[in-house]
């Protein structure tokens, strides 16, 4: 049982690794992209689990991602300075509900604590992701890709013609995330190294949960899921519960994502909100491998790394869905699982190959095997 922690414990080497390098180089900037990278790595294990072991499609990850940010985001950049002698105010006030301080320009403001907004926010999402999910996973193939896309879609419509979220312009200004005296989420550059473990740490802590449920019983049904609906369920997996909760749970994951990546950023657009944005996270789930949950963590880290550091410039969007097709054709089991030499034959004569068998976490081949 200890094994499987082993590449946990090499992944939190390498976290202080990365740290100590940029800091004896003086390249501490680079903390700030990976930081970045590591929130939207929440929504990468949340896809992983979604697609690669239970086999459903997503294509709407960014819209929960935005119910996170845009929540938070709302709940504590309203200022309620004018009802501060309500009761009820003074009330939420005394619990430490609310927060009496001052914006980036020096006015008094009355918002809601960072803590309540996070809580209502993953509150809001496993709601709509349960009733989203409950119909919706009735669909199979393209048409679930297509309900949850047509998700994504109403939330960036929701979004952009909101005034309450900012429209266009999003939210900007949200105050830092305290999560212990002295210990915040922010984008102040003093607290880039803390910063970058909380990022980290969030992350690490995904992956714990994630192995544990893979090499679970339930991660046994939902390979079992994956494998073949009907098979599952005649061998007594209750498929519509285990599709469901796993549905949930991603949701989960990107929302608090966007809730953490909008305090480090101080804010949060319409970007984050697009149908592209969701591709990418389906592209980087591919390449790592969908039922890899190291290779797709890896392959996220570099990729968006590399994204946010502007390597791909104007075409930034255009290399993820060459990524998709690439992999697609030549390595529909992931980069970890590539052999290229293998498919080359295949393609010049004009064959399309198969995927690759995959082995999941506890190193079982799936069906397709060999």
């Amino acid at each position: 049982m200890a094994r499987r922690y082993v590449p946990v414990m090499i992944l939190v080497l390498l976290i202080v690794l990365i740290q100590l390098v940029t800091s004896l180089f003086n390249v501490k900037y680079y903390l700030t992209q990976l930081t970045m990278s590591a929130y939207y790595a929440l929504v990468i294990i949340g896809l992983c689990l979604l697609m690669g072991y239970a086999g459903q499609i997503s294509i709407g990850q960014a819209g929960f991602f935005a119910i996170g940010g845009y929540t938070t985001a709302a709940l504590t950049t309203a200022n309620l300075i004018s009802l501060q002698a309500h009761p009820l105010m003074r009330v939420l006030s005394r619990a430490g509900l609310l927060i009496l301080g001052k914006n980036s320009y020096g006015d008094e403001v009355l918002y809601v604590s960072p803590w309540v907004a996070c809580l209502v926010a993953i509150f809001l999402t496993l709601v709509i992701s349960f009733l989203i999910g409950m119909p919706v996973l009735k669909l199979k193939g393209h048409y679930l890709a297509m309900a949850t896309l047509g998700f994504g879609t109403i939330i960036y419509r929701i979004v952009i013609g909101s005034n309450i979220f900012g429209g266009a312009d999003g939210l900007t200004h949200v105050p830092a995330f305290t999560l212990l005296p002295g210990l915040s989420v922010s984008g102040d550059f003093s607290a880039r190294v803390a910063n970058y473990y909380i990022a980290w740490a969030f992350v690490t802590l995904a992956v714990v949960i994630a192995i544990n449920l893979i090499n679970s019983r339930v991660g046994r049904g939902l390979r079992a899921l994956h494998g073949g609906e009907e098979g599952a369920g005649a061998m007594g997996v209750d498929t519509a519960r285990y599709k469901l909760n796993i549905f949930v749970l991603s949701a989960v994951m990107a929302a608090v994502g966007g809730i953490f990546l909008t305090h480090y950023n101080g804010g949060i657009g319409p970007s984050e909100t697009s149908i592209i944005k969701s591709v990418r996270y389906v592209a980087i789930v591919a390449a790592g491998g969908m039922a890899s949950l190291w290779g797709t963590l890896i392959t996220g880290m570099v990729l968006n790394f590399l994204s946010l550091r502007g390597v791909f410039g104007t075409y930034d969007d255009a290399v993820f869905g060459v990524i998709l097709i690439l992999i697609m054709v030549f390595a529909p089991g992931g980069l970890l699982r590539v052999a290229l030499f293998k498919r080359l034959p295949l393609l010049r004569a004009g064959r399309i190959p198969e995927a690759v068998s995959q082995r999941d976490e506890g190193g079982h081949v799936d069906e397709n095997g060999e």
